[in-house]
């Protein structure tokens, strides 16, 4: 890291990997042959106060959400749900 706050990135970097180690954020597992991990990369920034100074130098671990295959929705759920109504009255007119 060709920079002169380069101790002030590690250390962010490491500050946030102990922290997403003691809140259990992943379990390593081997996954399988026909699957593709998709991959994740730092994301830096500085914190600048009132005054412009710099306050705090952060640091997030983000996914490459751009290599997940093409067509495929993941964000498309499928999950019915009944109103209170609509069961109220079912229950009426079966009574």
């Amino acid at each position: 890291m060709p920079d002169i706050d380069s101790n002030n990135w590690h250390e962010a970097m490491k500050s946030k990997m102990d922290s997403m180690g003691s809140n259990q954020v992943w379990t390593l597992i081997d996954p399988p042959k026909c699957v593709k991990p998709v991959g994740c990369k730092w994301v830096y920034k500085r914190k600048l106060g009132a005054d412009g100074k710099v306050t705090a130098f952060k640091a997030r671990l983000v996914a490459k959400g751009y290599t997940q295959p093409l067509e495929v929705d993941f964000e498309e759920t499928y999950s019915p749900v009944a109103m209170a109504k609509c069961i109220w009255i079912l229950l009426a007119t079966t009574a």
